[in-house]
C-alpha cells in the first residue's frame, strides 16, 4: 500500500462511527508500525485533517470543514439548485422539505437540503448522509436512469437486502419496477424510509446522463394527502429547471 493509499485508509477508518483513534489502533488495524503510523498521523494532523483529542488519540479535524466551504462555494449543481429548490417549496409544502442527491459509490448521498418556513423532522437526509440506491424516492429516481448493467450489479450486490425490503423476488422484477419509473419520469414513496414520510423525487441530468435527483420530502395531514399528485409536475419542471442550467456547464461525473 503506497503512502497515500495509507492516509486515505487511515481517514477511512472513521467512517465505522468511531469518533477517537489511538496510533496503536491505527497501527493495528492498517498493518502498519508504531512509527510509520505516527508519521502518517502526524501529516494528516498538519493538514488539518485529524486533531488530537483526550486519551493520545485522534479525531477528525477542521481541514474538512475548511474544504466542505470550498464545495458549497463552488459546486455548481448546488449553486443552481439551490433557488429553484426554494422556489419549489413555496409552489407545493412549505413544511416540507427540498433535498439534493448526487450517487456516490454504491449509495446515494444528500449533498444539499432546503427546509420549509415551518421545519420539522421531515426527513432522515442531511448534508453527506448516505442511503440505500434502492430504497426511497430520491434512490429510485436515480438508479432508474443507470446503464442496465450497472443496475444489475446493483441488484446482484443487495440481492437478499432487496428481496427483504422491497419484497422483489428476482432481478426481472426489479429491472421492471425501475423501467416504470424511468418512464413516468419521477419516483413518489409512502413510509419507506420513516412511517409517514412521503418522497417525491425527479432526476436531474446532463445531457444523457442523470447525475442528481431532486425530491420534495413531506409529513403530510390526512386532508393534504390528496394534493401529492398535484405535486408531481412541480417536482418535475423543478428537475428540468435545474437539468436546462446545467447543460452547458462543465460535467459533474458521479463518483
Amino acid at each position: 500500500m503506497s503512502r497515500p493509499d495509507r492516509l486515505l485508509a487511515i481517514l477511512q477508518l472513521f467512517e465505522d462511527g468511531r469518533p477517537v483513534w489511538t496510533v496503536e489502533d491505527i497501527g493495528v488495524a492498517l498493518g502498519t508500525s508504531i512509527s510509520t503510523t505516527y508519521r502518517h498521523v502526524r501529516s494528516l494532523v498538519q493538514a488539518g485533517f485529524l486533531d488530537p483529542a483526550a486519551g493520545a488519540g485522534y479525531a477528525l479535524g477542521p481541514g474538512f470543514i475548511r474544504y466542505d466551504r470550498i464545495v458549497r462555494q463552488n459546486d455548481r449543481l448546488i449553486r443552481v439548485a439551490e433557488p429553484i429548490m426554494r422556489t419549489l417549496l413555496t409552489r407545493t409544502n412549505r413544511d416540507a422539505t427540498v433535498i439534493l442527491c448526487r450517487r456516490f459509490k454504491d449509495c446515494v448521498m444528500c449533498v444539499h437540503e432546503v427546509q420549509g418556513d415551518n421545519p420539522k423532522q421531515t426527513t432522515s437526509y442531511e448534508r453527506g448522509v448516505a442511503m440505500p440506491m434502492f430504497l426511497g424516492a430520491t434512490s429510485k429516481v436515480i438508479l432508474a436512469n443507470l446503464p442496465d448493467r450497472t443496475l444489475k450489479s446493483v441488484y446482484l450486490a443487495n440481492e437478499a437486502t432487496i428481496r427483504r425490503v422491497l419484497k422483489l423476488n428476482d432481478w426481472k422484477t426489479f429491472k421492471d419496477q425501475f423501467r416504470d419509473i424511468r418512464r413516468a419520469g419521477y419516483a413518489l414513496t409512502d413510509s419507506e424510509v420513516a412511517a409517514g414520510r412521503i418522497g417525491l423525487a425527479a432526476p436531474i441530468s446532463r445531457g444523457e446522463q442523470v447525475i442528481a435527483g431532486i425530491s420534495l420530502v413531506a409529513i403530510p395531514r390526512k386532508t393534504e394527502r390528496s394534493k401529492i399528485d398535484g405535486y408531481i409536475p412541480k417536482v418535475v419542471a423543478a428537475a428540468k429547471q435545474i437539468s436546462d442550467l446545467l447543460t452547458d456547464e462543465t460535467p459533474i461525473v458521479p463518483r
